[in-house]
């Protein structure tokens, strides 16, 4: 495992831009060429013992971080915590896990088959959190999964890595309102999630959050190759609490809209 947290994340940040050009756009776009601070990343996985979300979040505890929120997902059927670093600079975590047993049989073989292939020592390695898929996967296979759970077939083709990085609006330079960054986007022709409306959340709830839709790349499959979503980016503003500190949270409502941003 790691041992340096900013290496951890530069890290996570070069597989992520590998998976989302878009991202080095964005970024010239609001940041103008001053730092873009990151909100939080997001990584998704399967509750099966070996890869749960406590196996990844070891990654993060034992650079200081701490569980700091729980979240649960009916409809997709996710459960979900964040983890935050002593160091508020630091970006926050969010770590999701798919309900596997809640599924078809045929969908929770699948997924066992997938992780069996996987050697224990491999999810302590110092990359596991982006090291990719370790199993074969087929076309067919990924096309049946994606009828069931678009979560599942996401994780099945692509594996461990960030699923998306996030832009602090609050740190902007140039932009004050979620409403603005929107536009700005939309007129140099980034496609937003719209699902739940483009802004979900709001100042009510302390959060405000978009994202865009996730970028498309053709991935190699055991039988051929297939052009999918890969990661997106959000952009995030938070607001406030009673005691003047910004709110750290997450809210589940929006959370969910925005795992629709890797939706075909």
């Amino acid at each position: 495992m790691h041992t340096d947290v900013n290496t951890l994340f530069a890290e996570l940040w070069q597989d992520y831009i590998q998976m989302t050009p878009s991202a080095a756009k964005i970024h010239e776009l609001l940041g103008k060429g001053e730092e873009i601070i990151n909100d939080h990343i997001a990584l998704r996985t399967f509750n099966i013992a070996k890869v749960n979300l406590d196996v990844l979040a070891k990654h993060f505890l034992a650079l200081g971080y701490v569980d700091s929120g729980d979240y649960k997902f009916e409809q997709k059927k996710l459960v979900a915590k964040h983890f935050e670093h002593p160091d508020p600079t630091q970006p926050k975590v969010f770590i999701s896990e798919l309900l596997v047993e809640e599924f078809s049989d045929s969908l929770q073989q699948t997924i066992k088959g997938f992780i069996e292939q996987m050697d224990a020592s491999v999810t302590t390695a110092e990359n596991f959190i982006y090291s990719g898929r370790h199993w074969d996967l087929d076309i067919a296979t990924y096309q049946a999964l994606l009828t069931e759970s678009e979560y599942a077939a996401w994780v099945a083709a692509l594996g461990y890595r960030a699923n998306h990085f996030t832009v602090s609006i609050n740190h902007l330079a140039d932009f004050e309102h979620i409403e603005d960054v929107n536009q700005a986007l939309k007129d140099a022709g980034f496609v937003l999630n719209s699902s739940g409306g483009e802004v979900k959340g709001s100042a009510e709830v302390l959060l405000e959050q978009s994202s865009t839709m996730a970028d498309r790349m053709t991935v190699k499959f055991s039988d051929g190759e297939l052009e999918i979503p890969s990661c997106f980016y959000e952009f995030a503003k938070r607001y406030p609490k009673a005691d003047g500190e910004l709110y750290t949270g997450f809210v589940a409502a929006s959370a969910d809209k925005i795992f629709e941003s890797t939706n075909s």
